[in-house]
């Protein structure tokens, strides 16, 4: 209950001389991040802490129904503020109150709740919404895929529009429920660790928890039925994957490869530290896409992915993401080399293990397969644009910058670097200017230079002397062994 507190109008004239003259008016948060990339993606005014998800979806019908809870932090004094979101909605609660609401720009939910808020106060957000997710078209594409049983969502750099409101920018990263209601004979899987499943009349709830920060692109939801296995890796870090029971020829190839899982997830804990979340696995729907995504905790794989046979390789590339790319988030996507970059060079350590091709041939391979006139040199891995955010050089040129590091620096510092950036970023955000900071730090070594010419320069580096003469000896270098698989990863 509220109190009213009566002064006279000498007194209010008093009152208001304590408050300072700079004091301004509430003003509405920004309708984007400032991500120069994607400009509209994000928010601004406040931050989330936490997603509470629940749903129910009918396969049948491709309705879908939600509440979503949202606990966040205003960040300023805040008279209204965007969440990003494509759906129906018909109710928006601010701290217990009805807010106003609208839909603008293209995905854009703007939000006016009955006071303003001040900044630093916290604020429960929760919106009631329903839809057919797979009808919702932005900036001409659907990330919901329909499945002939039911849909998933995994995407990058979006997907959250299409089932919850959010502040969608990896800048800002909360823990996640994910409660689902589906038909019984349905399953529904999500990040994290399943924590209840229960009956409701026909239907079955699922709970998932992710209680490790996470960007809302890596939040993901497959709903159909599956084939799951569970179990532990050597460390004991307990894994789930799941299958469609639809996949067809790459239904072998696939289980050859995701059930490796845990075996990986350790070996992988070996160059990068502790694997930073209390669960692993993936799954397979059958989805006709060609991509596989990160998505935290539960790897996101299309069928088509293992149509040439099995391929641990891109397993590794996806869980090496665990660390680079989901534990420590870009801060902008510019810095997408960050992910891709260093998922990629683990797939070059794996070939190594595996005696099917060195880094450094890698390295050498990638160098020599495109000329000085080339385009794949035109894009810069630090600062690629929005249009090549996901070109091959991100991936390629990338991890080469990777290898030309490890030998500027030596290997002592390198792998003591590659531990060093998760551990001091874990659940949080980094840029490559950080980087390129604790690479110095760790080597002793001024790096600029080796940064603009290997990330940031548009044309092709030149190599040093020694790497010159060796490729100059040397026949015309061969793919090695591993350079297909290690592909299959780049597919979108």
């Amino acid at each position: 209950m509220r109190k009213k507190l009566l002064v006279s109008a000498a007194a209010a004239a008093a009152l208001l001389l304590t408050v300072p003259a700079s004091a301004a008016a509430p003003t509405p948060g920004a309708p984007g991040a400032g991500d120069p990339y994607y400009p509209t993606y994000g928010n601004g005014g406040y931050r989330v802490s936490h997603y509470d998800l629940r749903l129910k979806y009918q396969p049948a019908t491709d309705q879908l129904e939600g509440t979503a809870t949202l606990l966040a932090t205003a960040t300023q004094d805040l008279s209204r503020f965007d969440l990003d979101f494509a759906l129906d909605v018909s109710q928006v609660l601010v701290n217990g109150h009805p807010a106003k609401f609208t839909n603008t720009g293209v995905q854009e939910l703007q939000i006016t709740p009955d006071a303003p808020l001040a900044k630093g106060s916290s604020a429960t957000i929760v919106v009631r919404y329903s839809g057919v997710p797979s009808k919702v078209t932005r900036y001409g594409f659907d990330a919901w895929l329909r499945t002939p049983d039911g849909a998933v969502i995994a995407d990058e750099p979006e997907a959250a529009w299409w089932w919850f409101p959010s502040n969608d920018h990896p800048s800002d990263k909360a823990t996640f429920d994910v409660s689902v209601l589906v038909p019984d004979g349905t399953q529904a899987i999500s990040n994290g660790v399943l924590t209840s499943k229960s009956s409701e009349l026909g239907w079955t709830r699922y709970n998932w928890r992710e209680n490790k920060p996470q960007a809302t692109y890596l939040a993901t939801l497959a709903i159909g039925k599956f084939d799951i296995t569970t179990g532990t890796s050597p460390s004991g870090i307990p894994v789930l994957n799941a299958y469609s029971p639809d996949l067809g020829d790459n239904a072998d190839a696939a289980r050859a490869s995701v059930e490796r899982t845990g075996e990986l997830v350790d070996w992988l804990s070996g160059y990068f530290g502790p694997y930073p979340f209390s669960s692993a696995g993936g799954y397979v729907p059958n989805v006709s896409t060609h991509y596989a995504l990160e998505t935290q905790t539960r790897v996101f794989y299309s069928p088509a992915q293992f149509a040439g046979g099995a391929n641990a390789s891109v397993v590794v590339h996806e869980l090496a993401h665990q660390w680079y790319g989901d534990s420590v988030s870009l801060e902008r996507w510019s810095d997408i080399w960050l992910n891709e970059g260093f998922a990629t060079y683990a797939q070059w350590l794996w070939s190594e293990h595996e005696d099917e091709g060195t880094a450094q041939q890698l390295a050498d391979y990638v160098y020599a397969s495109h000329p000085a006139g080339d385009a794949f040199w035109t894009v810069k891995p630090g600062d690629p644009g929005a249009a090549d955010q996901f070109a091959d050089a991100v991936y390629d040129r990338g991890a080469l910058a990777i290898q030309v590091l490890r030998n500027t620096i030596g290997d002592d510092a390198f792998f003591k670097l590659l531990k060093a950036w998760p551990a001091e970023h874990a659940y949080g955000n980094g840029t490559i200017a950080q980087f390129q900071a604790l690479a110095e730090k760790i080597s002793g070594k001024k790096l600029g230079d080796l940064f603009q010419a290997w990330l940031y320069t548009p044309s092709k580096p030149s190599l040093p002397t020694a790497a010159k003469a060796r490729l100059s000896a040397a026949a015309p270098v061969a793919a090695p062994r591993s350079w297909q698989q290690i592909k299959a990863a780049q597919q979108h």
